[in-house]
């Protein structure tokens, strides 16, 4: 297998995994259990289904991430991420609806993964992230309002500003004790960090809530007054019934849910690697997330990636393997086994409070202000797709803004390449004043024309060559300089093809000097190196002018040149 797709635990355990080593990731995962276990029943619940399918999610998917996870301290299960796609594919289509779309999301996560897409998600810009997280988290704590405050909302309307609406008409029935035990909610989970850290607040503010409701004379909606008892034990396999309308529906949906699971979980591995120092393997961590989100839905679970927060409580407690994970999956199922009909206690407000800190944390709004202070194109970014988030569709601003930022980088390349014609009285560049190979310390022989082409050789550095060499009459040898040219793509070739035939029309002998690996590699294989002659291909300018001073006493007599037409 190769390493590049070998899960970390074969690694741990061919490294030699110690009885030291077992027990610190033991003791990480029973906490980072128990962290987990009020997270994925506010989540679930969120995102508007049964509040055991974020503990079966957590239990299932957060074994199979850490088994065949690309990082060796990654905790996978349901995050806040999901919760407003999650919830609006079960409006629309049901369960049944969104376990087809996880399942899909799950076999694009994996030829992601087995294409090396990889190191290319990674590096989506940072104000999509942003816009799109930080959209998430204004809708998940609007959601909540109604069970922080207690009103008698059946159901919010999709759209935001309907849903300020729905509330706002409803804050005349406000119910005391819901708000009375949500603010408790709220104060532990705050302040208990400052009492220790071992042990979550969220974990605390529920046992806390949930004694006092059932304790004293309080009425408070609970989950099971809501949803009735949650069952000790795990579903049954049910495998969806598929047929095309539906796949072709939800097929805009599961994509988005495949983007989010893969930004998700390598954000998280990214962080895990800051922690602790090591490095994981995107693409096998794409094949995991992959897996796990091709089994949990057929057992009843909802998406699931890579969680920031309870990968960082994972390596905070000593997890240093896989094995800490998969115990963390492990105390979930026998806290579902042994306690699961205890989860109907909870009142609903602590759970609103939980998420209300879920989606702060989420929010980042530090960062989200800093961006402000960013180039204009990146703040353009950032408002497009927090305000599809919020007022349109998770889909559509994703999607809007992948396209958006691949045009504006398309836009940056562009502006970072250029056509520049040399000539021989040029001194060397502002920015390299000692640049050996710089055109004013080497003779350039008359009839002979050099060109430099700086940064990618792309469609937009393509149209500006054409452009600057359209300005010339042909000469009698032309040097097209690559040297700051570390890729070309096929419009770049394009060019390059319309030259070598422009040229042996009019009898200009070409000459390449400088070319990288890629570019070399590239033009090889649509035969331009043929074309255009092994040895009139050069390692740098000092050859390549040789060659042509050498070329030129050789044939003294010149051709007269031709004028280069758009199009030609």
């Amino acid at each position: 297998m190769s390493t590049a797709l070998k899960p970390q635990i074969m690694t741990c355990f061919r490294d030699g995994y110690t009885r030291r080593a077992f027990g610190r990731d033991l003791f990480a995962g029973l906490v980072t259990g128990i962290v987990a276990l009020p997270l994925s029943i506010a989540l679930a619940i969120a995102s508007g289904v049964k509040p055991e399918q974020g503990l079966y999610t957590a239990i299932i998917a957060g074994f199979l991430i850490s088994l065949f996870s690309g990082s060796r301290v990654q905790i996978g299960g349901p995050t806040g991420a999901f919760i407003v796609i999650v919830h609006g594919i079960v409006l629309t289509h049901g369960i049944a609806g969104l376990t087809i779309a996880t399942l899909m999301a799950g076999v694009l996560l994996i030829l992601m993964g087995l294409c090396r897409l990889g190191a290319v998600i990674k590096y989506l810009p940072y104000p999509l992230v942003i816009g799109f997280t930080t959209g998430i988290a204004v809708l998940i704590a609007t959601t909540q309002i109604p069970s922080l405050l207690g009103l008698p909302i059946e159901q919010l309307p999709r759209e935001f500003w309907a849903k300020l609406q729905v509330i706002g008409a409803h804050l005349k029935h406000i119910d005391g004790p819901a708000l009375l035990v949500g603010l408790l909610a709220l104060a532990v989970i705050i302040v208990w960090p400052r009492v220790t850290r071992r042990i979550p607040g969220s974990l605390v503010a529920l046992i806390i809530c949930t004694l006092l409701v059932q304790l004293s004379p309080l009425s408070v909606e609970t989950i099971g007054s809501r949803f009735g008892d949650v069952p000790n034990r795990l579903p049954t396999f049910a495998w969806p019934a598929l047929d095309w309308p539906t796949v072709r529906a939800l097929w805009p949906a599961a994509l988005t849910i495949a983007l989010l699971a893969a930004i998700e979980s390598l954000l998280s591995a990214v962080v895990a690697d800051g922690m602790t120092g090591q490095r994981h393997r995107s693409n096998t961590e794409l094949v995991a997330q992959g897996v796990a989100n091709c089994i949990a839905p057929l057992f009843g679970g909802i998406p699931a990636t890579g969680a920031i927060a309870r990968t960082a409580t994972n390596i905070k407690n000593g997890g240093t393997t896989p094995v800490a994970g998969i115990t963390h999956a492990l105390t979930l199922l026998l806290i579902l086994l042994f306690c699961g009909r205890y989860a109907a206690l909870i009142p609903m407000p602590a759970l609103a409070a939980i998420l209300l800190m879920v989606a702060y944390n989420m929010s980042e709004w530090r960062f989200f202000v800093k961006l402000f202070y960013s180039p204009r194109s990146d703040v353009l970014v950032l408002l497009t797709v927090f305000l599809l988030t919020v007022f349109a569709d998770l889909t559509i601003a994703i999607q809007t803004g992948v396209v958006l930022a691949a045009l504006l980088f398309m836009r940056r390349m562009e502006s970072v390449s250029g056509a520049t014609r040399v000539h021989p009285d040029m001194g060397p560049d502002a920015d390299q004043p000692d640049d050996p190979l710089a055109i004013a310390h080497f003779p350039v022989p008359p009839d002979v024309e050099v060109f430099e082409l700086s940064g990618p050789f792309f469609f937009g550095a393509a149209s500006k060559f054409a452009e600057e060499i359209n300005k010339i009459r042909l000469p009698r040898i032309l040097i097209l300089r690559l040297r700051r040219v570390p890729a070309i793509d096929a419009t770049g070739l394009r060019a390059l093809e319309d030259i070598v035939a422009v040229t042996r029309r009019a009898g200009t002998i070409l000459l390449i000097s400088g070319i990288h690996k890629q570019p070399a590699a590239a033009m090889k294989k649509a035969g331009l190196v043929a074309r255009i002659g092994h040895p009139n291909i050069h390692k740098d300018i000092q050859h390549a002018l040789a060659h042509a001073q050498t070329l030129r006493d050789a044939h003294p007599a010149a051709p007269a040149g031709v004028e280069l037409k758009h199009g030609e």
